[in-house]
């Protein structure tokens, strides 16, 4: 059974930075995808970042140069480090598991997903 877990949400003021970490479990794909999203408006969840177990990233146009997604050795922890937070930044951070590539898929396609983390950016 995929589980994952994250933890880092804080309340930082603007300019600050933060990391997020993804603890997965369960995986036994041989190619994955673990992404960050966060939600938006409807209840929809907007892509943040992306990385496949071979180490690939992808990252909305909004968080590029700011934020980066990396993954430890074992592939368990997945880490979204993000710096110079911008008041928009503020959301729920959730951080999902699919089977297959990173590339030109929908938050809908990915059916595992963790509880969330709250990130607040306010002065």
């Amino acid at each position: 059974q995929v589980q994952l877990v994250e933890s880092g949400g804080d309340s930082v003021q603007p300019g600050g930075s933060l990391r997020l970490t993804c603890v997965v479990s369960g995986i036994t794909w041989s190619r994955y995808c673990v992404g960050w999203f966060r939600q938006g408006q409807k209840n929809e969840r907007a892509s943040v970042a992306r990385i496949a177990n071979d180490g690939g990233a992808i990252y909305d146009d909004s968080v590029k140069g700011r934020f980066t997604v990396s993954q430890d050795d074992t592939k368990n922890n997945i880490y979204l480090q993000m710096t110079n937070l911008k008041p928009d930044d503020t959301s729920l951070y959730y951080c999902a598991a699919r089977e297959g590539t990173c590339i030109g898929f929908s938050y809908r396609t990915f059916p595992h997903w963790g509880p969330g983390t709250q990130v607040t950016v306010s002065s």
